[in-house]
């Protein structure tokens, strides 16, 4: 039996960041009423007894935006349609301020069994100037209160180079969160997307330099493990044994099927994405998606992605471009970005930093 994760985009938010150039509209009771009917349809479409669901993974937006009862007809929609794993990884997003102790109880009993808070500081003036609507004080108890109602797997966001931090201000923040019963981690370097309210030089002049980013990135590394928070991939760390096995199916090229506006799929040999429509995805008896690789995870595809995880890149999986890697491989050990037990390649933190460029050099 060939398992899968199912990842259920859900474009919901009560207010758009200005760093967000996710895909996501306005919640009403009404657009959520029809969109949770159209991500059943799609469900079934995609229907496959042969089929185990390893993962599920409500992304968005804010899916915790949505009610118990829709989130639940959603996860007995996927058990109906797929074989359900006893031991899938059920992952809901949310907001500190979408979550109390009664619908935290709720979540549990439909099955959620981890949950992503996006926390993403523990500092109220930086909380301010990425325009979330939580204070630090509601991210903590947002916390405590899953813990409470019987989550034993949640992991917390973290943005790192905001706007003027300083090391000190980070330290704050990885020491409060590592200090709440959390097993993991996702720490992302603040980018300005195009097209976002952040993409302005009012922002970006306030933005630490590349200098001040990767002291800052190396710093986080470092007091994070000191924490038992072991970095796995280039921007997750989790205790040991609770490393997110949804997104660990991205990196190791694993089938995945996407149902929502702007979701994308890896599955039955074809990569394709989903309309940014919600409108469209509601009126469609099947979501519109276009095919955006037919024949996916070949080597480069694979090694790149294989190399973002701290396990890297098996040599013997490379077949003949073996050779070339072991050749390009040195100058990479040399200057700290890599390294290898002849078995295995591996990026270290500083060559994770810069994973792009390197992964770039070292593939293609």
């Amino acid at each position: 039996m060939r398992d899968l994760g199912i990842y259920i985009h859900v474009p919901f938010c009560g207010k758009k960041c200005g760093y967000c150039d996710f895909y996501s509209v306005k919640w009403t009771r009404q657009t959520a009423m029809d969109y949770t009917a159209a991500v059943l349809r799609n469900i079934r479409h995609y229907a496959d007894r042969s089929r185990s669901a390893a993962t599920v993974y409500f992304g968005g937006g804010t899916p915790s935006m949505l009610s118990t009862e829709q989130l639940g007809s959603i996860l007995d929609e996927i058990r109906s349609c797929f074989i359900f794993d006893e031991n899938a990884e059920v992952t809901l997003e949310a907001n500190p301020c979408t979550l109390n102790s009664e619908k935290l109880s709720e979540l549990r009993s439909i099955g959620i069994n981890r949950l992503s808070v996006g926390v993403q500081s523990m500092i109220d003036a930086e909380l301010k100037i990425l325009g979330r609507v939580h204070s630090a004080g509601r991210a903590e108890q947002a916390v405590l209160d899953a813990h409470k109602a019987g989550f034993d797997n949640i992991s917390c966001d973290l943005m790192i180079a905001l706007p003027d931090q300083k090391p000190e201000s980070l330290r704050y923040s990885i020491e409060r969160l590592t200090e709440l019963p959390i097993q993991h981690i996702s720490a992302y370097i603040l980018k300005t997307e195009e097209g976002t309210p952040f993409d302005c030089e009012e922002i970006r002049s306030r933005l630490p330099d590349e200098d001040r980013t990767a002291e800052l990135y190396f710093e986080m590394v470092r007091l994070l493990e000191e924490r038992d928070f072991m970095q796995y991939e280039v921007s997750n760390f989790a205790k040991k044994g609770f490393e997110s096995r949804h997104n660990c199916r991205y990196w190791k090229c694993e089938d995945y099927l996407g149902i929502g506006p702007a979701a994308h799929s890896c599955y039955d040999g074809k990569r394709f994405a989903v309309e940014r429509d919600i409108a469209g995805f509601i009126s469609g008896v099947t979501q519109q998606v276009t095919v955006t690789d037919e024949n996916p995870c070949g080597f480069e595809e694979s090694a790149m992605l294989r190399l973002r995880l701290k396990d890297g890149l098996r040599l013997c999986d490379t077949g003949v471009q073996r050779a070339d890697l072991e050749r390009k491989l040195p100058p990479l050990i040399k200057d700290g970005y890599a390294e290898t037990d002849g078995e295995r390649i591996w990026l270290t933190p500083k060559g994770f930093l810069m994973s792009n460029s390197v992964i770039e050099y070292l593939v293609f």
